[in-house]
């Protein structure tokens, strides 16, 4: 994907369904404390394709028990899949535009998605019955992220704010405001009382969950932060920028820490399971990554075109890969994935 095009389009008044446009998934642990050397190219083993939608996928998400994928499109339905055997579960259908992002609950009962016609849906996984549809977010909802309790799910919106909602009744419990651009993603902090956003105005912002009170903001990318997330104790938060760069900070002194680099193209997307972090990115290739040692150990082979979306199911054993690709493919990783503990 050209960002380049991407920033034309969105500099357009006309609120139209998207035609590239991309979100990413991103989650960090531990200490990134070097740029990331070379590393051959390696041969996952058993893939699945799942082919079912008509467009583009921008986002994908394992659910917790790792037995379901959610993927987003463009061509506005979420897909449901089994991804140890690829089967279509079910289809999840009522977005008016591009579906560009999708979270699973904490106890994956639930399924937030964002999309370009400026709605926040929440599903119930076990029917696919809609549960709540939000439009407050005056343009799309580009990022969609769960609160460790599940009781509240945060939004990240091209209006240049983003939110907070109670699960349970819909309500807006406090908005976030700013930003002086579009607004890319949103992640909450382990102990649930933080917010982090960023967004085309190049900026981290950390906010008070309950308030809304901005607490501090973090600069030093040099492109739009596309998706961010808290490592697990809460006091590093990694950044990914259409700089080309992936960023650790302290969000408490707002101190840039380390820089993770290897990708011939922009990142858009970074997950983590245990120890290792996979990452996509518009050099069509997905990496593996020791997290702890700041090293990339893996990459796993080129595909035709550019990647979008990535995902590590719980158990490290597969990760799924999807993009420009109507495709989403599933990857049997095995062994690549380093636990924490090793």
């Amino acid at each position: 994907m050209a960002y380049g095009l991407l920033r034309s389009f969105l500099q357009q008044k006309e609120r139209r369904p998207m035609r590239r446009f991309v979100f990413l998934g991103m989650c960090v642990f531990g200490s990134l404390a070097a740029t990331a050397s070379g590393a051959d190219p390696i041969n996952p083993g058993t893939s699945l394709a799942l082919d079912g939608h008509r467009a583009e996928v921008f986002s994908l998400a394992f659910s917790p028990d790792g037995k379901l994928l959610a993927s987003a499109s463009k061509d506005r339905t979420i897909g449901l899949w089994d991804p140890a055997s690829g089967r279509a579960v079910r289809t999840l259908k009522g977005h008016e535009a591009d579906v560009l992002r999708v979270a699973f609950s904490p106890d994956g009962k639930l399924l937030a998605s964002g999309s370009a016609d400026g709605t926040l849906r929440l599903w119930d996984v076990a029917t696919g019955e809609l549960k709540h549809k939000i439009k407050q977010h005056k343009n799309w909802v580009t990022g969609v992220a769960f609160s460790p309790d599940g009781r509240w799910v945060a939004t990240a919106s091209a209006d240049k704010t983003a939110a907070v909602w109670n699960v349970e009744t819909g309500e807006r419990r406090c908005e976030f405001r700013g930003h002086t651009a579009e607004v890319w993603t949103v992640a909450f902090a382990p102990d649930g009382k933080s917010v982090a956003s960023g967004g085309k105005d190049k900026t981290i912002r950390i906010w008070n969950a309950e308030t809304g009170s901005e607490s501090a903001t973090l600069k030093g990318h040099e492109g739009e932060v596309y998706t961010l997330a808290f490592n697990s104790d809460g006091n590093n938060l990694a950044s990914c920028s259409s700089d080309g760069s992936i960023r650790l900070w302290e969000p408490a002194s707002a101190k840039f820490i380390a820089k993770l680099a290897g990708h011939k193209g922009h990142v858009y997307t970074i997950v983590l399971n245990g120890r290792s972090l996979l990452s996509a990115s518009a050099d069509r290739s997905a990496r593996i990554w020791d997290a702890r040692e700041g090293k990339e150990v893996h990459v796993l082979p080129e595909q035709k075109t550019e990647l979008y979306a990535v995902a590590i199911s719980p158990d490290g054993t597969r990760c799924a890969t999807a993009g420009k690709e109507r495709i989403v493919r599933v990857h049997e990783i095995g062994s690549m994935v380093a636990k924490e503990s090793e």
